[in-house]
């Protein structure tokens, strides 16, 4: 299933189903079935024409949302080699981990709203009635040390724009990896018919605001003393992107 693609059930239950598994990310076919109160004939029946139409996975007893398949990446430069790939259940814990440490630097807000979001959830990947996420994470030795996160809105007035964060562990830049891990999430938008991406940091976070504007973002609004930080007003700048002109050079 496509992360923007329309959800269309035929059957109450069968929207009940999917809705219980989307929210908890990965779920025992029982504990779905008893939280549901459904007769076990019924919700074998549900889950199979579920899966059928590629809204749900089985593996074992457990119950996953099917999303698209997404081809990893394999990047090396002098120094490191990493992996860039659709970030998945079992890496919940080291992705907020590393979101958490990038936003302690103090410079990036919009980092510590996704952790928290991610931490409250307990869900890393999300498609919904009412939101969507699409998450990459760079990894080295198999360890989440950065990620793009993609925040897609499900209201139609808003569907062809997104808000992008991305963000990597200090010990890990100098390789690419974050350039990387931009051209990502920007490279899927444009896959998936996204027109416009947004990025808002502080003004005082002079790395990011250089680092998107050397790929082509532009500032495009600053919201005066939208920041409280360690007691001074800080300034937002909000960069955004047209995916016509992105470049990844």
């Amino acid at each position: 299933m496509e992360l923007t693609e329309q959800l269309d059930f035929d059957h109450e239950d069968r929207r009940d189903i999917y809705d219980y598994v989307e929210a908890h990310g990965t779920v025992r076919a029982d504990t779905a079935r008893r939280a549901l109160s459904l007769d076990p004939e019924a919700f074998g029946h549900h889950v199979t024409v579920l899966r059928r139409d590629g809204y749900l996975r089985r593996e074992g007893d457990y119950l996953r949302v099917a999303y698209q398949a997404e081809d990893a990446e394999e990047h090396a430069d002098a120094d490191v080699s990493y992996t860039i790939r659709a970030a998945e259940q079992r890496d919940l814990s080291g992705l907020i981990d590393v979101i958490r440490a990038v936003a302690k630097e103090g410079t990036y807000i919009e980092a510590e709203t996704v952790a928290d979001l991610l931490d409250h959830e307990e869900v890393v990947l999300r498609h919904n009635e009412v939101q969507s996420r699409m998450v990459f994470v760079a990894c080295v030795d198999d360890e989440v040390v950065g990620w793009v996160h993609l925040d897609l809105p499900e209201m139609d007035k808003l569907a062809h724009t997104a808000v992008l964060t991305v963000g990597l562990l200090p010990d890990h830049r100098g390789h690419g990896i974050g350039s990387a891990l931009l051209d990502r999430g920007v490279r899927w938008a444009g896959e998936h018919d996204f027109e416009k991406l947004y990025n808002s940091v502080p003004a005082t976070n002079d790395a990011a605001i250089d680092f998107l504007e050397s790929r082509g973002w532009e500032v495009e609004a600053i919201r005066e003393d939208h920041y409280r930080i360690d007691g001074d007003y800080v300034d937002e700048v909000m960069l955004a992107t047209y995916l016509d002109g992105y470049s990844s050079d």
